[in-house]
């Protein structure tokens, strides 16, 4: 029988969140039931809301879980009941990337994250029978999780492990934004100990890799943003320069001062065109500029500025393979050499909306969702 559930649904672009009472079905021999603890609200979750990336609504968004496993499928051997767990994205598990190692890449990923359903369509997430709205279908399985609830379904393919020593709404964000600035850094650059690093936008994915650069030994770590506050933290957590865009006349030409010629790696998280030039001009010679947001529509690097053995790549979730790297940002906070706590504001499920907009006028790096206590039934 299907049980009952709270879930924040988006039932229109752009419009509220409505919290709900929905109803989820048991798990199928390949899936995990998740009794959820918190969930991070990322940039993604922003841009399915508004339309700007393919999901259908109305959803069930949420994409950065944590919480207890409390059943498993018959096929399920990879955690059992009472595991504590971080959810991320989801991949199929089959294709030529994933068997490779690279499932961020997944040939199935846009179906297997944002269209609402399992790969194989169905929908294990269904209006209350009795509602007012109960012939109106909904959407969920977003990234293979829908962590916008007090519970999810999820496959072994996106759900890890972790110590349950740790507090589990301190690990929500390692799911998604956090691990792509991370995994960009140690993972896609794999920066060398004394490498030069500039991180153009300091916001949950870019202090994920400004965390990540100092780890790696980085000895120049530069943040760029627009946030006077987010600079002042971006100095405590590791950055050894920071520079302001709106006091800044030519990034490009600031951070070429800096370094003495160039930086080896820029993170852009902006995706704006005009950033983009810039990163591309503080390069030094065989400089990498990664992407991470997409990018503006009339973004482009004119082929004489990729001279010098300059390049720019997009990057997905930081190259990582969940199962391994999250247990390995899990030992880092633990070693106080990856202070995640220091981005998050906890809110509230009926707070939902006050999250996004929080977050949408920068006045917080990480809102996190509490669901229910790690000890509670």
């Amino acid at each position: 029988m299907p049980m009952r559930i709270r879930a924040a649904v988006a039932e229109t672009a752009a419009g509220p969140l409505a919290v709900k009472e929905l109803e989820l079905d048991e798990p199928r021999d390949d899936e995990i039931l998740v009794k959820l603890v918190a969930t991070g609200v990322c940039q993604t979750d922003a841009h399915a809301l508004h339309g700007r990336v393919p999901a259908s609504l109305p959803m069930v968004l949420g994409h950065e879980g944590a919480g207890i496993v409390e059943r498993v499928g018959q096929a399920v051997t990879s955690v059992q009941p009472g595991d504590h767990v971080v959810l991320s994205y989801q991949s199929c598990g089959e294709c030529a990337q994933c068997l490779s190692g690279h499932p961020a890449y997944c040939d199935k990923a846009l179906a297997a994250n944002f269209a609402g359903a399992r790969l194989d369509g169905t929908r294990g997430v269904h209006r209350v029978a009795d509602a007012d709205d109960a012939d109106r279908e909904i959407n969920g399985h977003f990234f293979g999780q829908s962590s916008f609830a007090t519970y999810a379904l999820t496959t072994a393919r996106n759900t890890v492990k972790v110590d349950k020593d740790v507090p589990l709404e301190t690990l929500a964000p390692l799911g998604c934004g956090v691990q792509t600035g991370a995994g960009a850094v140690l993972n896609s650059f794999d920066v060398p100990a004394g490498g030069t690093v500039a991180i153009f936008g300091v916001g949950a994915v870019g202090f994920g890799a400004l965390m990540a650069a100092r780890v790696a030994g980085a000895t120049t770590i530069i943040a760029v943003d627009v946030n006077a506050e987010r600079l002042a933290l971006a100095e405590e957590l590791g950055a050894t320069h920071t520079l302001n865009v709106l006091e800044t006349d030519d990034v490009a030409a600031a951070t070429q001062e800096i370094t003495g010629g160039g930086v080896q790696y820029v993170l852009d998280t902006t995706g704006r065109a005009d950033m983009l030039r810039h990163a591309v001009a503080a390069l030094a010679p065989l400089g990498q500029v990664g992407l991470v947001a997409g990018g503006a529509p009339d973004a482009a690097v004119p082929s004489a500025e990729l001279a010098l053995g300059k390049s720019v790549h997009g990057i997905v979730q930081g190259d990582a393979v969940p199962q391994l790297f999250i247990p390995k940002l899990v030992e880092l906070y633990r070693s106080a050499r990856f202070p995640v706590d220091r981005l998050i504001r906890f809110y509230d499920l009926d707070d939902v909306n006050t999250a996004f907009a929080d977050a949408a006028d920068g006045d917080v790096i990480k809102p996190v969702l509490r669901l229910a206590a790690a000890g509670q039934n």
